[in-house]
């Protein structure tokens, strides 16, 4: 008996160089695809990344490990049925040789006491004669059997073949059978190992997805741990920039994170006793120039009483001394209350208060009783807010536009639920954009202000005064009736009194 042949065609089957070369070397445009892996990476966030890594480490080794088992219970559940099926298909081969021997004659009646299985089939062909013989010729015949095994097996050697019959995978083995001038072809169907095989593949599809999940929740709680730490690095380093300058992160048990905490108070303890020196000496400051400055105000008052009997110059001399030295004792005052609002120093007292009825006292008080008053509020209502800080605010914006904007056109307050919003609207020139935010810094001016006019701390004042009360103070233009300025929106939280 040959040997089996299987069949191709089956289914079956220091300062470095670089360092000094990138400093001389001209600086070169980068690529398009730099520029977008670069864009790409600063849109993931570290947890979106970790998550990432494990569920793709996850699924790449469950994946590989998929494959490596489908593969090998595939190759031995079908390694395993070829034996059986060829030892059967040997063993009834031997069997049709004795019966050829002796009863050659009724070899169609012979051919059906072939013991097949479930869905099987047998073909015997009497070489000699050309005659075909089928187990079940009206299901199976020599026509279905495939022409590959069929040309091997009539050459004289035994083969196997893979083959599909009714939708269904089928094997076919076919011996010649010499002694009796007989080939003997047997077909046995694969469909129980098919469906084992795809059992296999549904569990390890299964536990692929398994896998993942696991290693996406796994990858969720890592992140999670792992930026814990950063979110209270986070948290802290907000507290101390709304001014909490003594806050610190707690000690870790973690010897990394420890170090991260120490280098990070160690930073914190640096700024605030940098800015707490800042502080102190605009305070000291200030305040040791209040003596000269008071002494400069009396010698000008007891002058201003004489000023008749200087000439015309030394009037003009002693009124830019006298403006110089009022401007200047502004500035010791708004410095001193700047140091005092930055220090936290202050407290915020609150009242309750008819915000239009204060807002107009304020304004006649300090001479904006002309500029109009416009109350949008839907309720009129007594609300909880510090009375003295609402007039700093105020104040100050209106000064700001009576010297930079040529005065302010119009005062809006409207209130709604719990919180209180200001415009003061101007006439003026208008503010670029970029310099909108660095005005409410000290001393800064706009491009186009007028050099020797105001301290240029009032918008700074006035921003601490709103901050203090959890306020904040912004610019956007501003058009009405075809003139276009600058619109001041204050906005500030407040409870109504509804007592």
């Amino acid at each position: 008996m040959g040997p089996f042949l299987p069949f191709s065609g089956s289914p079956g089957g220091k300062v470095s160089f670089l360092s000094v070369m990138l400093l001389v070397m001209p600086n070169r445009p980068r690529s398009p695809y730099r520029r977008f892996r670069r864009a790409r990476h600063q849109s993931f966030g570290l947890r979106a990344r970790t998550l990432t890594s494990f569920g793709l480490i996850a699924f790449t080794t469950s994946l590989l490990a998929g494959i490596a088992t489908y593969s090998f219970s595939r190759s031995y559940l079908l390694e395993q049925r070829g034996n059986v099926i060829t030892s059967q298909a040997f063993s009834n081969a031997r069997l049709m040789d004795t019966y050829l021997e002796t009863q050659r004659d009724a070899v169609g009646s012979l051919v059906s006491y072939i013991r097949t299985e479930t869905d099987g089939y047998a073909v015997l062909q009497l070489t000699p004669e050309g005659f075909y013989y089928s187990v079940d010729p009206l299901k199976f015949t020599q026509a279905n059997i495939p022409k590959e095994l069929l040309k091997t097996v009539q050459g004289g050697k035994a083969a196997t073949q893979k083959f599909s019959f009714d939708g269904h995978l089928y094997e076919a083995v076919g011996t010649p059978v010499a002694a009796a001038g007989a080939n003997y072809f047997e077909v046995f169907s694969l469909r129980e190992t098919e469906r084992i095989i795809g059992f296999i593949l549904s569990a390890v599809i299964a536990g692929l997805v398994i896998a993942t999940s696991t290693g996406l929740l796994l990858g969720w709680f890592a992140s999670k741990r792992l930026l814990r730490p950063v979110g209270r690095v986070a948290t802290t380093a907000a507290e101390i920039a709304e001014g909490k300058l003594d806050a610190r992160l707690t000690p870790e048990s973690d010897p990394d994170l420890d170090q991260l905490v120490t280098s990070f108070n160690a930073m914190a303890d640096t700024v605030q006793e940098r800015i707490e020196r800042e502080i102190r000496f605009a305070s000291d400051v200030s305040h040791e120039l209040r003596s000269p400055i008071t002494a400069l105000t009396a010698a000008i008052e007891v002058l201003a009483a004489k000023r008749h009997e200087l000439s015309d110059r030394n009037q003009q001399a002693f009124d830019i001394i006298d403006t110089q030295v009022r401007r200047f004792d502004r500035m010791v005052i708004d410095l001193l209350e700047l140091s005092r609002l930055e220090s936290g120093a202050s407290q915020i007292r609150v009242e309750s208060v008819d915000i239009e009825d204060l807002i107009t006292r304020i304004a006649q008080r300090f001479q904006f009783g002309s500029i109009p008053l416009i109350n949008t509020s839907v309720l009129h209502t007594q609300i909880f807010v510090d009375r003295l800080r609402i007039e700093r605010v105020l104040v100050n914006l209106l000064g700001n536009a009576a010297e930079h904007a040529g005065g302010a056109t119009a005062i809006t307050i409207h209130q709604e639920k719990a919180l209180l919003t200001i415009h003061v609207d101007d006439n003026g020139p208008g503010l670029p954009i970029d310099e909108r935010v660095d005005v409410f810094s000290r001393f800064a001016r706009g491009r186009n202000a007028p050099r020797g006019t105001g301290s240029g701390l009032g918008l700074a004042i006035a921003m601490e005064h709103a901050k203090v009360m959890e306020g904040a103070i912004t610019i956007s233009d501003h058009t009405d009736n075809g003139s276009s300025g600058l619109r001041f929106t204050v906005t500030i939280p407040v409870e109504s009194d509804v007592s």
